[in-house]
């Protein structure tokens, strides 16, 4: 009884074992969100894009802190015997004497030493420079992080892309199999045919040979069925094969007026108005060379002969300062020529950029319209090759056509099923492409 109720345990763990790990493999099938969500997650360039963004961040607090208090503590240690110095060392040691006065003493002192403390604290009231890097290092955050966004639009892109290859590979796996399935059929009537004396023996190997054909498709089929789903699993961040789930799609579309409006606010557009402004800053930038700096010093300074840090003396100091550079060798107008330049160069390559998706736009849209076509002709070519088909089946089987018209039309026929799931994810391809180029697929698929 207790080896009984041992064994029924045994196998009630590997049939939840066994279930466990096959729900697992059927989890491996994602849907085309799921997939997306998991690219953003683990995709390597959308994290590399994230570091790049964090790392652009941090060049905002660099240029804040040019104009923030600067706070340092300095020790000095020295030992001469130059008269000056050891004239002054004695004074911050508050140790002179009316005897340190003696021309022997001033013209030849003996070696002296000074540990020397500083606490020093400086801050700019004005610092045109490190006002106009500060403003341009927020802008091009803002440029940056347009450009993350738009590199995320290009990963739903690339997975949307690797997703329909799943499904037009799995469906042209699936037709492949068919024409095996088909193939076989035809090969056994053509077989019964000839023992029957109904039928030639070359039609009976003409029909075997299209069974090897057909297999060497379908072995062709699985292996890019393969290929695709790994190409899923290498954008999801993952060296694993990984399955698409097989769904309709709904992807809308909308008038060419809609993606012509959207695509003046795309990403990239976005991100080059940004740095088009941040060149029309570097002007600024190189401008504020011609002004001067303003800030104020405050300091304390204890000096000691004996330790570091000691105290024998102490001192303090406030100053306000002013800097401006009179003549620099026209190297500031000069500096000032180029960005000018520069911004120039910006404003027209923003120009291209825009005239560029114009005509990205119209020409995704005119894609779509083309796809959109193919789709019914290909579905109006495969209802007339199956129709065909059962034409021809039916003469063969009374004698009215040779086996090579069968096999002609079965050709015919698996080129249209294959041709007609190709057109499909072409065309739902193309919509999400217009969605890309428009700079609206993130709205389109429903992502945020």
């Amino acid at each position: 009884m207790l080896v009984r109720k041992i064994f029924l345990l045994a196998v009630g763990c590997l049939l939840l074992v066994w279930i466990t790990t096959g729900a697992r493999g059927e989890g491996n099938a994602l849907s085309l969100h799921e997939a997306i969500k998991t690219a953003m997650e683990n995709n390597p360039e959308m994290r590399a894009m994230g570091s790049s963004l964090a790392a652009q961040r941090e060049d905002i607090g660099v240029a804040r802190s040019s104009l923030l208090p600067r706070l340092t503590l300095e020790e000095r240690a020295v030992r001469t015997n130059n008269p000056p110095n050891v004239f002054m060392m004695k004074l911050n040691q508050e140790r002179f004497s009316s005897s340190d006065f003696a021309i022997d003493k001033l013209n030849d002192p003996g070696p002296a030493n000074d540990f020397q403390t500083l606490l020093s604290l400086d801050q700019p009231i004005f610092l045109r420079k490190a006002q106009v890097g500060f403003r341009m290092a927020k802008q091009e955050y803002a440029a940056k992080k347009e450009d993350y966004k738009r590199k995320r639009e290009e990963i739903v892109v690339k997975v949307a892309q690797a997703y329909l290859r799943i499904l037009t590979a799995r469906a042209y796996a699936g037709v492949a199999q068919k024409s095996v399935d088909d193939a076989k059929e035809h090969s056994r009537v053509a077989e019964l045919r000839y023992k029957a004396d109904l039928g030639l023996y070359s039609d009976a190997l003409r029909a075997g040979t299209k069974v090897t054909e057909a297999e060497q498709s379908l072995v062709k089929a699985k292996k890019e069925l393969a290929v695709a789903q790994r190409w899923l699993g290498l954008l999801l961040g993952t060296v694993e094969i990984v399955d698409a789930m097989e769904a309709k799609l709904e992807l809308p579309l909308r008038d060419i007026e809609y993606y012509t409006a959207a695509a003046s606010s795309r990403r990239d557009i976005s991100a080059m108005e940004t740095r088009r402004e941040n060149a029309k800053d570097n002007i600024k930038l190189a401008e504020s060379a011609y002004f001067p700096t303003l800030g104020v010093r405050g300091a304390y300074q204890l000096n000691d002969r004996n330790s570091a840090f000691g105290s024998e003396g102490d001192s303090w100091l406030v100053m306000a300062y002013l800097k401006w550079d009179l003549f620099d060798g026209a190297g500031r107008e000069f500096e000032r020529r180029k960005a000018q330049h520069k911004a120039a160069e910006a404003e027209q390559y923003l120009k291209g950029l825009k005239q560029f998706v114009s005509f990205k736009v119209h020409e995704a849209y005119l894609a779509v319209e083309e796809a959109r076509k193919n789709v019914e002709l290909s579905e109006s070519s495969l209802a007339t090759a199956e129709e065909g088909k059962r034409l021809v089946r039916i003469r063969f089987e009374n004698d009215l056509s040779p086996i090579v018209d069968l096999l002609d039309v079965q050709l015919s026929l698996d080129h249209a099923r294959a041709n007609a799931v190709a057109q499909r994810n072409d065309y739902y391809m193309a919509v999400i492409n217009l969605g890309y180029e428009s700079g609206t697929i993130v709205k389109d698929l429903q992502l945020e």
